[in-house]
């Protein structure tokens, strides 16, 4: 998964390291009952596609949101429901079009090429600074201006 890693940790969750805050966040593994509560049939093997092609369009797309300074993390996901948790990070906080990168980038992206993805549910991480939000942007970013 290129700079990140998902490990299984054992305890019904995978982590998932490597977001530039140096953090694990916990991807629970899918539920035995996906949403409407009919019984998930995701085989071992399913399970398996369903992350590694995760994984690598995840890299795909971090790789284009990187150039500019921000970052695309992994917050969680549910495989058997298709439900993905992202979050944009970096430049993204201080950038005027990161609503527009979750929606017509990622999401699109997502439900296009994931064809078990049914909803993907994003989040700008705005804890940094302006300023230092500001500074790490590059490339196409775009700063808001308030």
């Amino acid at each position: 998964m290129g700079t990140r890693d998902v490990t299984e940790t054992g305890d019904g969750e995978d982590r998932v390291a490597g977001s530039p805050r140096d953090l694990a966040a916990p991807v629970p593994k899918p539920s035995d009952a996906p949403a409407g509560g009919a019984a998930a049939d995701l085989s071992p093997e399913e399970l398996a596609r369903r992350r590694a092609a995760l994984a690598e369009l995840m890299d795909l797309m971090r790789e284009a949101v990187q150039q500019d300074g921000g970052d695309l993390v992994l917050t969680e996901v549910d495989y058997a429901a298709g439900i993905v948790d992202v979050e944009l990070q970096g430049a993204c906080g201080s950038c005027a079009i990161s609503s527009m990168t979750l929606r017509s980038g990622v999401e699109r992206m997502l439900k296009e090429r994931l064809e078990w993805v049914r909803e993907v549910r994003g989040e700008v991480d705005e804890s940094l600074d302006y300023a230092e939000s500001a500074s790490l942007g590059r490339g196409a970013y775009v700063p808001k201006y308030y």
